[in-house]
């Protein structure tokens, strides 16, 4: 019998449901948090003003990260169902937060077929 596995994410700030991840950039880092709409809305207010000052940066190629594996680099992989895949596979994962990267590693290795 298949069991089904729900994964929710949830607002890294206030717990609240129905959050979506959003990723930003600042001093050439790139963060990810996942915020429903109302912290959300509020941390594209409190950005408003310096975005609304700033001009955009030029974009210039990034050189390509040594030692990047497929999972953690250069394959977008949606992060809701790397979560489910890990549950059903007895692995154990954070219901929020960063996916370790042998995690990632292991989801990639399952699903290479597809990604041909």
């Amino acid at each position: 019998m298949a069991q089904t596995v729900t994964v929710e994410i949830t607002d890294d700030i206030d717990h609240s449901p129905g959050a979506q991840t959003l990723t930003f950039s600042y001093q050439g880092q790139q963060f990810e948090i996942d915020l429903a709409e109302k912290n959300h809305a509020a941390f594209l207010a409190s950005l408003q003003p310096f975005i609304g000052a700033a001009r955009l940066a030029p974009s210039r190629p990034r050189p390509p990260a040594a030692g990047k594996s497929r999972a953690s680099g250069s394959l977008r992989l949606d992060r809701a169902a790397v979560r489910a895949w890990a549950a059903q596979q007895g692995i154990p994962i954070a219901e929020r937060g960063r996916i370790r990267a042998e995690v990632l590693e292991k989801y990639a290795a399952a699903h290479e077929h597809y990604a041909h």
